[in-house]
């Protein structure tokens, strides 16, 4: 049968640690995750005819990238289907820019052409699901991998196109979780069974995202002060404004009761007076919070998929209360991940 959009992508289940070998007995094979937005390319023929971008949720898109569109239909055989990830890239900061790239993602068809030309967009193969009309999805990953390998060998693929970086060392692996994650961009691994087919919409692979230890500082929570729900949390910019830059999961008991006994009420004049916060990143709900007085420090452990502006994008994790620091110890805001004092 031919693919035709759209079609379910396979999905990634996340992990703290990257598994010792008597766990991958099996034989795996590690990918840099990057910070992208997923999608799905057909070319022709099983697409009616066109090039279409699918997104991971099930959009068509392709109107949103014609930079792709047409370097797909200048390079790519017909009857192709590739699952990889979309990023983008800012010529002017010289480096991969997911702002950028939510930028284009929104945009629309009049507007998009400028915006390609300032933010030009990649596309980081890492699946191959259908070559010359043939579906590949019960393949093993590695027969995959090796196919789509050859794609790029044999037709010379350059830029707009990139294929992933792959490998079965587990050092290897272990050495880009550690490092590459430095580069803009890289915010972890993928581990995929060797034998593994394609499952679409089934969490068959693991993902692992490096995390960093920093600090914050508690600006509000939700919940009562006796029953802290989530911290959000926030930093002084260079300015001394205290910035929000993300929020925690919601506390267990035992951590609860333990900020719960040092929150104080607000005073007027709390910076955040009138601030309204997100659920999620890009979402319309809104927290119902209380503002808490802004001199306690909490110990968070955050990934790396941080707005060039420095607000966390996925919810971090609370570890601890540093009351052996103050809020003036606290990185400002735009420093990432770098750690405080001690």
């Amino acid at each position: 049968m031919t693919l035709r959009p759209p079609v379910e992508p396979m999905l990634a289940q996340a992990a703290e640690a990257v598994p010792g070998p008597a766990a991958l007995r099996a034989g795996v094979a590690y990918e840099q995750k990057l910070d992208g937005h997923r999608a799905i390319l057909f070319t022709a023929a099983g697409s009616g005819g066109r090039v279409v971008v699918q997104t991971r949720r099930g959009a068509l898109v392709q109107d949103r990238w014609p930079d792709l569109v047409a370097a797909a239909e200048a390079q790519l055989p017909h009857c192709l289907v590739l699952d990889g990830e979309l990023v983008v890239w800012d010529t002017e900061e010289g480096r991969l820019s997911f702002e950028a790239l939510q930028r284009r993602a929104a945009a629309r068809a009049r507007g998009a052409r400028a915006l390609a030309a300032r933010w030009p967009a990649y596309f980081v193969a890492f699946d191959l699901l259908q070559q010359d009309g043939q579906e590949l999805l019960v393949r093993p990953y590695a027969e995959r991998r090796a196919l789509l390998e050859n794609l790029f060998s044999s037709r010379g693929l350059t830029a707009p196109w990139t294929l992933v970086p792959q490998t079965t060392d587990l050092a290897k692996a272990r050495e880009w979780l550690e490092t590459w994650t430095d580069v803009s961009g890289v915010e972890g691994i993928l581990i995929k069974p060797l034998n593994g087919r394609y499952l679409p919409g089934y969490r068959g692979w693991t993902k692992i995202r490096r995390r960093d230890t920093t600090e914050a500082i508690i600006g509000a929570i939700t919940g009562t002060l006796a029953r802290p729900g989530l911290l959000v949390l926030g930093r002084h910019d260079q300015d001394g404004r205290l910035r929000p830059v993300g929020r925690t999961v919601t506390l267990r008991p035992d951590p609860a009761q333990q900020v719960a006994e040092l929150l104080t009420a607000a005073a007027p004049g709390h910076p955040w007076t009138g601030a309204r916060f997100s659920a999620a990143w890009g979402s319309r709900d809104v927290l119902d919070t209380t503002l808490v007085h802004p001199d306690l420090v909490a110990e968070i452990s955050a990934d790396r998929a941080i707005d060039h502006g420095g607000v966390y994008r996925h919810p971090l994790r609370f570890r601890r209360l540093r009351q052996d620091v103050t809020v003036q110890d606290v990185p400002r805001f735009g420093e990432g991940p770098a750690a405080a004092a001690g």
